[in-house]
């Protein structure tokens, strides 16, 4: 049997799946990221590879998922959270470290892959896929198949502004990509605990919020509510450029239960159809689907190339 090995190289932890050909989950590990040093990442990696393949007798195709992407430029890894790996030939290291071809994409492309393919919108030829977290990202998915475009940052909608701004949501925070008022600045966690803090004078993390508001809090009402329009304002404008079949929430707002009831009533506003079809909806795998999406990934790159098994 060839496994199917996933590994999300994320800020603060490596994560490891191995999938059978069927999506079981055989073994899955995560361990503390070794920040800040390139060497040490990829000692870290072969090491749970060689262990993961030890255990379960069998050797595995392997993708992987992490912030940002490489470039076609310079063929140096861009945009990562993993700040030391920014600048280095990701994939070509990978694949030397390991002794294989492996495959590497943008993590939100392996969220929308991994549901894609057995998950929330397995079925739908079309999907995007969004992480709203720490950080805002997308990811789409055509037909099976993830795309990346030809600068490698196709569905990178926290990075457009803010959509039918308000006054008081003019010029918008500062991004650290340079400009302000981007999606992700008002939509990240750390985005919807700012905003609160400007309305209401006081410091709640996004459950701290959820909590409040369960419990009649007014202003934290009103919060939440300003966050819902905003993401229904950002949604409605990939759904005018896309028309997606599926659009899937994943990252840690995404557990948000109220979301899903209120976008859908929010969003026709925004959308230029009679009609919204779109289906929104939670990742089924939860906060493993981007490690199993990145699995799927080097499988079938491998397919794709004609292996049957891993070379080396």
């Amino acid at each position: 049997m060839t496994l199917a090995l996933g590994i999300d190289l994320g800020g603060t932890k490596i994560e490891i799946i191995a999938l059978d050909p069927s999506g079981a989950v055989l073994l899955r590990r995560r361990q503390p990221s070794p920040r800040g040093s390139v060497a040490a990442t990829l000692a870290a990696i072969k090491q749970l590879v060689a262990e993961a393949e030890a255990e379960l007798g069998a050797t595995g195709t392997v993708g992987f998922g992490t912030p940002g992407a490489i470039s076609p430029a310079t063929g140096l890894l861009k945009n990562s959270n993993s700040t030391w790996l920014n600048g280095h030939p990701l994939d070509r290291l990978l694949a030397e470290t390991l002794d294989r071809p492996i495959a590497i994409a943008n993590d939100a492309d392996c969220l929308t892959l991994s549901e894609a393919t057995d998950g929330a919108a397995a079925g739908a030829r079309s999907a995007f896929g969004v992480i709203i977290g720490t950080g805002v990202g997308g990811g789409i998915v055509i037909d099976g198949r993830p795309l990346a475009g030809p600068n490698a940052i196709a569905g990178e909608w926290g990075h457009n502004p803010l959509p039918w701004p308000a006054d008081d949501e003019r010029p918008g925070p500062a991004c650290y990509c340079g400009l302000h008022g981007c999606i992700e600045t008002w939509l990240c966690g750390p985005g919807l605990a700012a905003d609160g803090l400007r309305m209401t004078g006081l410091e709640r993390d996004p459950p701290a919020l959820l909590a409040a508001a369960a419990d009649g809090d007014e202003s934290a009402e009103a919060v939440l509510r300003r966050y819902e329009d905003r993401l229904a304002r950002g949604l409605a404008t990939v759904i005018n450029l896309l028309d997606p079949e599926v659009v899937v929430l994943g990252g840690g707002l995404s557990q948000m239960a109220r979301l899903y009831e209120a976008l859908p009533r929010l969003w026709p506003r925004y959308v230029f159809s009679d009609v919204v079809r779109t289906r929104l909806v939670p990742p089924m795998h939860g906060d493993s689907s981007g490690v199993r999406g990145a699995a799927w990934l080097g499988r079938d790159q491998a397919k794709a190339a004609g292996l049957s098994r891993p070379a080396g």
